[in-house]
């Protein structure tokens, strides 16, 4: 049996200089003591608490920091709707639309943009993508929470752009909004920014590193467990948390966070037999 242990396994090559271990111990003092404003981001966390509370107690988020979170905190595993309760309730998190939560509005009938689609042929979907284990526990919470979580998804943003330490990021789920075409595939801009999967023969053009989920990095590099991937001013963030515990094709899943301000990895802790 081989167990792995989340914590500073990686740095953030392309665009940070990696700390040293003494630096590392340095920077997490000075955190403890509230001395640093950290910057974290992650992504899909598909429903799975024990992966997110691994991720948060190795962070040990303090009120001064910030958690963005790039969509698809849903489905697949059957925390979901308590993950994004604990996210609403947590002032310092930001969080983009991904699109499990753009199909859970459009299932429910509260549609994030205007849509032609009848709700019988969202919610199989829906449904198809993992829904069902979120659609059961939202059949079970009051209709005051229920209008709570739908307000608090219809005003999420698509990107966000912040610099860190002089470095400047394009936080997306799948793309950048202006990226869009009318002639691609994608019926609406909105659509494009939730759905589209970042190819390894697409190129970003603009200035910003551009942090990503929704395609898995299996994608993109070998290797039993997911790790970040790195791209040119690219940087692919969903390290499958939403597969299934033993793993697919060989490869296990886990959940990844990013510190931006000195490109330290996080993993959950997980315990696998690759």
């Amino acid at each position: 049996m081989f167990v792995f242990l989340g914590g500073f396994v990686d740095f953030c090559p392309p665009i940070l200089m990696p700390l040293d271990d003494d630096a590392v111990v340095l920077y997490n003092q000075r955190k403890k003591k509230g001395a640093i404003l950290v910057i974290y981001v992650l992504s899909d966390i598909h429903g799975h608490e024990r992966r997110f509370d691994s991720i948060l107690k190795q962070i040990n988020l303090k009120s001064e920091d910030t958690l963005y979170v790039l969509g698809d905190v849903i489905d697949r595993h059957p925390g979901g709707i308590r993950i994004l309760r604990k996210i609403m309730a947590m002032p310092n998190a930001k969080m983009l639309l991904g699109n499990h939560e753009y199909m859970m509005l459009q299932a429910l009938g509260c549609p994030y943009e205007p849509c032609d689609e009848s709700i019988d042929k969202a919610m199989e979907r829906w449904y198809r993508n993992g829904g069902k284990v979120t659609h059961d526990h939202w059949k079970r919470i009051r209709k005051s929470l229920r209008s709570e979580i739908l307000q608090y998804l219809l005003a999420l943003p698509l990107n966000i752009d912040i610099e860190v330490s002089g470095n400047t990021y394009k936080l997306v789920h799948g793309a950048p909004i202006e990226a869009y075409s009318s002639d691609s595939a994608n019926p609406s801009a909105i659509h494009f920014a939730v759905w589209k999967r970042w190819g390894l023969n697409d190129s970003f053009s603009g200035n910003d590193t551009m942090i990503f989920g929704h395609t898995p990095t299996r994608y993109y590099q070998e290797g039993a467990l997911m790790k970040l991937w790195y791209g040119h001013r690219l940087i692919g963030i969903d390290c499958g948390c939403g597969y299934p515990e033993d793993g697919i094709a060989g490869q296990y899943g886990r959940l990844a966070c990013l510190r931006l301000d000195d490109g330290a990895v996080f993993y959950s802790e997980e315990e696998v037999n690759p």
